[in-house]
């Protein structure tokens, strides 16, 4: 399919100074973090994508996006992070044995040392996370080792994550699969657009047997990596058909090895570190649950009620929360949506952004941003 909107495109934010700023984590990764600013500003944000997506879910041309939206409420200094994750970055592509708790340690506090070193002192920081990335970022959050965060937004999962019955067993067997039966290091949305007959082309078009709900062969792949439906990730109603099309660019390959973690998690029913005896990650807790009454940052847990990913697992992460310390979170479900259309669909800037930024705008307290609200 003939490629409409450029790969990586920053033309989704318009102006806007935009810079790049590389930082390497302390396993010795390089990383870098997108800032798009308008105007200084003591209310900063920080946006985190998920497993397989980028930045550029934050950026897309095609709609009003969460970036420009943010710009136009005042929130003029935002900073949209690429960690290990990210499809911008090679380490998907690779057989690598990071976890969650990596990221938690490694990427995050580094990322935000880059911003208040720009920003100065004084500036008070915000962020939004999404996915796996909303899972990793509150265990560092909730583990301890992230300092300083005014308030955080997290959607579709925290620190319990949930999934359904046949995601999973695709959580049990996609490393297996993948890494010993298809012989592949990572598994790709784009394996159908692969030119020859590869394994993973084979096994796109097995996939393609199964999905008959459109068209689109990379969003057949997306709901066979994630979730549970016909698709899984979203709703084709709540996406403009550019944004549907393109699914391919905006989601990357990844290596399976995160599902072990996930389904760790998932076996366990919250957030628990993947290897208890690695001393490379002996700061973080073995259950991200035991300083959470330590942590005073607010956090808005955010689903869609049709989220076949990560199913309810916010809503259960938000009420074992309300046990421990009654009124500091905050809950929101949106019905209608499911797990990335949240970010990604055509109307996000009427159904959804507003709540953020509402939420935002509370703990912007001193600001003109806050006094606005």
């Amino acid at each position: 399919m003939e490629r409409k909107i450029p790969l990586y495109t920053l033309e989704g934010v318009q102006n806007a100074a935009i810079t790049t700023h590389p930082f390497s984590t302390p396993d010795k990764l390089g990383l870098s973090l997108l800032r798009f600013l308008k105007s200084p500003c003591d209310d900063v944000v920080m946006i985190i994508h998920g497993l397989t997506t980028s930045s550029d879910m934050f950026i897309m041309p095609e709609h009003k996006n969460l970036v420009t939206y943010l710009h136009e409420q005042g929130y003029t200094d935002v900073w949209c992070l690429d960690y290990r994750m990210s499809n911008r970055h090679s380490y998907n592509l690779m057989r690598h044995r990071y976890t969650m708790d990596d990221i938690a340690l490694f990427d995050y506090p580094p990322a935000l040392d880059v911003i208040r070193k720009a920003v100065g002192p004084g500036r008070r920081i915000h962020v939004i996370s999404h996915c796996l990335g909303a899972v990793s970022f509150t265990m560092g959050l909730f583990g301890g080792v992230i300092k300083g965060v005014r308030s955080a937004v997290a959607n579709s999962a925290a620190l319990t994550p949930r999934v359904p019955a046949w995601s999973k067993f695709k959580l049990h067997v996609a490393p297996f699969l993948t890494e010993k039966i298809i012989n592949e290091p990572y598994v790709s949305p784009n394996w159908g657009d692969e030119p020859g007959w590869t394994p993973g082309k084979i096994t796109s078009r097995i996939v393609d047997l199964f999905h008959r709900e459109c068209d689109v062969r990379a969003c057949h792949m997306l709901s066979f990596m994630w979730g549970t439906g016909n698709p899984a990730l979203y709703s084709h109603k709540n996406l403009l058909d550019v944004t549907h099309e393109r699914g391919g660019d905006l989601y990357g390959p990844t290596a399976p090895h995160y599902f072990r973690h996930v389904l760790k998690m998932v076996k366990a029913g919250r957030a628990v570190k993947f290897d208890p005896s690695n001393q490379a990650v002996a700061p973080l807790p073995n259950d991200y649950f035991e300083r959470v009454a330590s942590v005073h940052t607010p956090v808005l847990f955010m689903t869609g009620m049709q989220n076949h990913v990560f199913t309810n697992s916010n809503v259960v992460c938000f009420e074992e929360m309300e046990k421990m310390v009654p009124g500091r979170h905050e809950l929101h479900q949106f019905d209608g949506y499911g797990h990335q259309d949240v970010f990604m669909g055509k109307n996000v800037h009427v159904d959804i952004f507003p709540r953020m930024v509402e939420f935002l705008r509370k703990h912007s307290v001193g600001s003109e941003i806050g006094k606005a609200a």
